[in-house]
């Protein structure tokens, strides 16, 4: 893959971080990159960083300059970045794939029909296409442990509302920019909502607050109206009857 000779960069936030971008726009190519340079990143356990994250295109590095001078990490950055092609490397260990059974259409997510006509898809196509899908967890944000997650093929390539939908509820499924966002909590949004799910993305009472990680990968099945209210009715994990499984 040709990539532009300005990525990847390091750049400055703040007095204490720096941020490793890998690309202007997103790609699989830079994501794979930002998650495992943020893995090796994190590997190598360098005194003084206090923190890492990643976006959809790049690795942010929180450091103590006191304990760990800007310039050094700066140098250090560099040198990593030489050992590999992070565009083409292995993601990270520990990743899960999880499928999350998923209602679509109706009066649960009531604009599936627009979505499936803006990418050129009859409902039932758009089902079969969506529900199909395997996506990965690019990123999380927004809000506590909410994932974007893609990316789906080009024909979703649709835009955003020109105008907001006042609040989708926690557990929504909406798309856009060839993207699904699964909402961690009721909000408004200018994506459509096609589908909905009973899955808590943000559970404080427990130690791994975050089920969904970046770099996990995710399948939203569908299920009928009739499965959907047996599973919300049945489980009470949190889960909303998805089940994950380690990748090999």
């Amino acid at each position: 893959m040709q990539r532009p000779d300005l990525f990847p960069q390091i750049a400055p936030v703040g007095l204490t971080g720096l941020l490793v971008r890998f690309a202007g726009q997103l790609s699989e190519p830079a994501n794979r990159a930002a998650l495992a340079f943020r893995a090796a990143v994190d590997a190598l356990g360098w005194a003084g960083v206090a923190e890492t994250s990643s976006s959809l295109t790049a690795t942010y590095v929180r450091f103590d300059p006191m304990q760990l001078p800007h310039a050094e990490l700066r140098t250090r950055l560099q040198g990593l970045l030489a050992t590999a092609d992070w565009y083409a490397a292995a993601p990270p260990h520990g990743r899960r794939f999880w499928r999350i059974p998923t209602l679509y259409g109706g009066d649960l997510a009531p604009q599936l029909a627009e979505a499936a006509a803006l990418a050129g898809e009859t409902e039932a196509q758009a089902i079969a296409t969506l529900s199909g899908a395997r996506t990965r967890v690019l990123t999380l944000g927004f809000a506590p442990g909410q994932p974007y997650l893609g990316e789906l093929p080009e024909a979703w390539n649709i835009p955003r509302q020109s105008s907001i939908t006042p609040k989708v509820p926690a557990g929504a499924l909406v798309v856009a920019v060839r993207q699904f966002v699964l909402f961690a909590n009721a909000s408004p949004t200018g994506w459509r909502h096609v589908g909905q799910t009973g899955f808590r993305l943000y559970r404080p009472e427990s130690d791994a607050p975050f089920p969904l990680r970046a770099g996990d990968e995710v399948q939203f099945y569908a299920v009928s109206r009739a499965e959907y209210d047996a599973l919300q009715r049945a489980d009470t994990s949190g889960n909303g009857g998805a089940v994950a499984q380690e990748i090999a």
